[in-house]
This record gives C-alpha cells, sequence and structure tokens, in this order.
C-alpha cells in the first residue's frame, strides 16, 4: 500500500538524510512494459513528518474528499474548497529553501558480473527561482519536458504515436540535460553499497 513502507535515505552531496516512502507513480508501470527485464522497480519519495500529520488530519476530517457534499444548500467538493483556501503554489518559490535530489539506484548483471550505479541530480531551490522565478520542483518538471520537445523538434527523436521516454535514444537527452541546468552525477557502487542503498 502507499506510504507502508519507509526508511532514512542519506542524499550525496550534503543534500541531508530524509525519510523516504514507497507509493506509486505511474512509470513503474512504462519501464516494466518496455524494459521487461527488470525485476523489480520501486519509486521512493521524501515527506517531512509535519506534511504527513497535516494530510492526516485533512484526511481523517473530510478535506480531501472528491465527491460533493452539501453546504448551507450549496453543493461543494471538499478537495477543491480546500485548494482554494491554500497558499498559491505558484507563490511559494520566494520562500522555499535547500535542495532536491532525484536519482535512481540501479543493479543488475553485466558481462556476467555485479554492476551497480546510482545516476543522481541535484538542484538548488534558491538557484531555480532566480534563474526563473519557481523553485526546483518546478524546474527539474519542466526542463526534461522542454528538452523533450526539443528532441522531437530537431528530429533526435521520431516516429509516430505516443512514446515513453524509454523508448527513446537516451544519448542526447542526457547530454542536454546537463547543458540546461540539470547536471546528473553516476557513481559506481560496490554490491554492499547497492545493497545498502536498496530497499527489499
Amino acid at each position: 500500500a502507499p506510504m507502508s513502507m519507509h526508511r532514512s535515505f542519506a542524499c550525496p552531496q550534503e543534500v541531508g538524510t530524509y525519510e523516504i516512502y514507497r507509493m506509486y507513480h505511474e512509470e513503474m508501470e512504462s519501464l516494466v512494459k518496455h524494459i521487461p527485464t527488470i525485476r523489480r522497480a520501486q519509486f521512493w519519495m521524501s515527506f517531512s513528518p509535519n506534511y504527513l500529520k497535516h494530510l492526516e488530519v485533512l484526511q481523517n476530517v473530510g478535506m480531501t474528499r472528491i465527491d460533493p457534499v452539501m453546504y448551507n444548500g450549496v453543493e461543494i467538493i471538499p478537495l477543491q474548497f480546500l485548494k482554494a483556501v491554500l497558499p498559491d503554489p505558484g507563490d511559494l518559490g520566494k520562500t522555499t529553501r535547500g535542495k532536491t535530489c532525484i536519482g535512481n539506484v540501479i543493479t543488475g548483471i553485466k558481462d556476467g558480473q555485479f554492476k551497480a550505479v546510482y545516476i543522481y541530480n541535484i538542484c538548488d531551490h534558491e538557484q531555480c527561482f532566480e534563474e526563473v522565478g519557481s523553485q526546483a520542483i518546478s524546474y527539474t518538471t519542466g526542463v526534461p519536458a522542454m528538452i523533450g520537445a526539443e528532441m522531437i523538434l530537431t528530429g533526435k527523436w521520431t516516429g509516430a504515436g505516443v512514446f515513453n521516454m524509454e523508448q527513446n535514444d537516451p544519448d542526447p537527452f542526457m547530454d542536454e540535460l546537463n547543458k540546461r541546468g540539470l547536471p546528473w552525477h553516476c557513481v559506481e557502487l560496490t554490491e554492499e553499497q547497492a545493497k545498502a542503498l536498496q530497499v527489499q
């Protein structure tokens, strides 16, 4: 079940140690479909205890419901009402501090030998706001989408229809990430290091 497993995770480059929680994310479905040799894929995300407590309270009092309720003779949807009274997410960039760490721990067998790598990106909220007026969450969402559009417009990714990211050539995309403000790092791991990072 979402959020039913969690652990501490130490991010690189002094980003910090966070509690990460296992949850559903749609790329898990496409990755195992298009790379059928994958034996296990998981998605983990960090949340502060304060955020989770607020979410629990809102759920307990019914404010995250999406079905209509009657209030003073008017039909309202609690989640939409909650969205209307919360701060505009676009206004949060100017006060957001710290860094994001987005990465993949990948393990497997290559040429008959165990191989493990940790590929990750660090993004600074304040630097992103200075550059584009938004925090790093928006930046790390928007820049890859822009690069994907560039890959199509320049003919580096071609074909008719709809494709998932992993169906395209990753090399030009990864090169552009380094040029467009999202440089990535790749660290080889020992089997012991990989086991320490993996969550069973």
